[in-house]
């Protein structure tokens, strides 16, 4: 349990749901961590919850921050490296599914402000923090994304337009930061009973969809995929096993990914687990090219 011994972690979105379990499964594993979210109240009483987690070395340190707006992410991360001089991995989590319905009955300020919250909020982070890992000489950036990023997701356009472009976009930056060996990932964490599922049960299948719902109810009343998948793939993603995996959006629950490195080489040269653009040839068809 010892696999992010040294390492320090920015954690946002950690005050519940999957944030908050990688913010506890970082610490069992050794590392550090900073962590922050909007509801301040509800922040504090996360770092106080997960404090005891934190073993002879170890700090846990929290600063509320909305990661729409840039000078709270600047203010965050120049706080962050004040605490935390080596820090080296940074997990982006803060997430909301924003409005649910008809792109045109959809209120649109609402609609803007999941863009901000899902993918500018990740990128911002990601443009206070990187000069820094160079500096470094080396780093970890994990992102959430999830099923909106590889499947159409009706009547909740913005959350699933949201986390295609957090995927493309870590796969461009991947590319950036090859040559500074800073690994850039995203990961599926699967279906998480979470507030987030709670949010689909209670705008009803006339907001989402009667399929959504549908499932939305079974998958609360089986479980879901359990938070502890996306917090372990956190963790190895954030370790020096997953040195030199880059540009991925990996599942948490249907991907190998304990075996990763013995299939680096293969992975590297490939466009596994990245988004792309599907050809007639792909299904067998010879129209086109």
């Amino acid at each position: 349990m010892s696999e992010l011994q040294g390492r320090a972690a920015l954690i946002t979105g950690a005050s519940q749901g999957l944030g908050k379990e990688i913010a506890a499964t970082y610490l069992r594993h050794g590392a550090s961590i900073a962590i922050c979210a909007r509801d301040a109240a509800l922040l504090e009483a996360v770092r106080t919850e997960l404090a005891p987690l934190a073993g002879p070395g170890q700090r846990i340190v929290a600063r509320p921050c909305d990661v729409s707006k840039p000078d709270q992410v600047t203010a965050l991360v120049q706080w962050a490296l004040a605490t935390f001089p080596e820090l080296d991995v940074l997990v982006n989590s803060a997430g909301v599914y924003g409005p649910k319905g008809p792109i045109e009955d959809t209120d649109w300020a609402a609609w803007v402000q999941a863009i901000e919250i899902d993918l500018f909020g990740a990128v911002l982070l990601c443009r206070a923090l990187v000069p820094h890992l160079k500096r470094l000489g080396h780093g970890k950036i994990i992102q959430l994304s999830g099923g909106g990023a590889t499947s159409p997701m009706p009547r909740l356009s913005a959350y699933a337009a949201a986390k295609a472009a957090v995927v493309r976009f870590a796969e461009s930056l991947a590319l950036e930061l090859a040559d500074h060996e800073i690994d850039v990932n995203c990961i599926a964490p699967g279906a998480l009973n979470t507030r987030m599922l709670d949010e689909i049960l209670a705008a009803g299948p006339d907001a989402v969809g009667a399929d959504f719902y549908q499932r939305s109810v079974q998958q609360k009343e089986t479980g879901g995929a359990g938070l502890e998948k996306g917090a372990a793939l956190a963790v190895f993603l954030a370790a020096a096993a997953s040195d030199g995996i880059t540009g991925r959006l990996i599942s948490a629950v249907w991907d190998p990914w304990q075996d990763l490195p013995a299939k680096q080489a293969e992975l590297a040269g490939s466009d596994i687990y990245t988004l792309r653009r599907i050809v007639p040839g792909d299904r067998g068809k010879d129209w086109g090219k």
